[in-house]
């Protein structure tokens, strides 16, 4: 008789175990279930719908700067074009690039940038790259820019662009020969303004290619300097 008890009692301790772990596993399998619907909804936004998914990436990739070797979008330019990207420099940190037909021709990873005024000068009939320079405006002496300009000939386009200060030494020699490549806004370039310009050697009308942003403090995205800005196109090709 005390073994028999002894038996039913076991088999009720076993039979109350088995109750209680299948009553668990039947209140857990839910929870876990809703927090993991809950998880890929809210914090992994990229597998919510394919939906979401496709806006996450977009947002991703518009936000994401280009690295400083990368020329970033260019349009597609007719055959009798070349296309180009300028990009001036960000206050005194980040320095100016400059891409044709899609390739950097300037920038920190090339080791031909700086501070001041950047040209890269092509050949007119080809978008080739003749040559290029950077000349600091404010610590270093006008007369090398000067000689610069007049040695650039007759058919070659020009690219300039602005990094921390392209004025302070800027004389107006320096101005009046930048202004016969086609600039409008040269002779009123200030201290620290920003500004990029496409202009050409023997050109007779005002580039359309030139934006400017003026040092303003109230304005000013970097406490001393502007915004970068940016500016791209086709150009066409020089004609004899």
């Amino acid at each position: 008789m005390l073994t028999v008890r002894v038996g039913k009692t076991k088999m009720s301790r076993r039979q109350n175990f088995r109750k209680r772990a299948l009553l668990c596993t039947l209140v857990l399998v839910p929870v876990v279930l809703f927090i993991t619907v809950i998880q890929q909804k809210y914090i992994n936004p990229f597998t919510a719908s394919s939906e979401g998914s496709d806006m996450s990436s977009q947002t991703s990739k518009t936000s994401s700067k280009p690295s400083a070797g990368s020329c970033g979008l260019q349009r597609d330019c007719p055959e009798d074009h070349f296309s180009f990207v300028i990009l001036s420099g960000a206050a005194n940190v980040m320095a100016p690039k400059i891409c044709v037909k899609k390739k950097l021709v300037l920038g920190t990873v090339l080791n031909n940038a700086g501070f001041g005024i950047n040209i890269v000068i092509l050949s007119g009939k080809t978008g080739d790259v003749i040559k290029s320079g950077h000349f600091d405006m404010y610590g270093g002496d006008v007369k090398p820019l000067i000689e610069f300009l007049k040695s650039i000939e007759k058919g070659s386009v020009v690219l300039m662009a602005s990094y921390d200060d392209p004025s302070t030494k800027l004389n107006e020699e320096a101005r009046k020969l930048i202004a016969e490549l086609g600039s409008s806004v040269v002779q009123s370039l200030g201290f620290r303004d920003n500004w990029v310009f496409v202009g050409g050697k023997g050109a007779t009308v005002k580039s359309n290619f030139e934006k400017y942003l003026k040092n303003d403090r109230e304005k000013n995205k970097y406490d001393n300097w502007p915004e970068l800005i940016e500016l791209q196109g086709c150009i066409p090709k020089y004609l004899e």
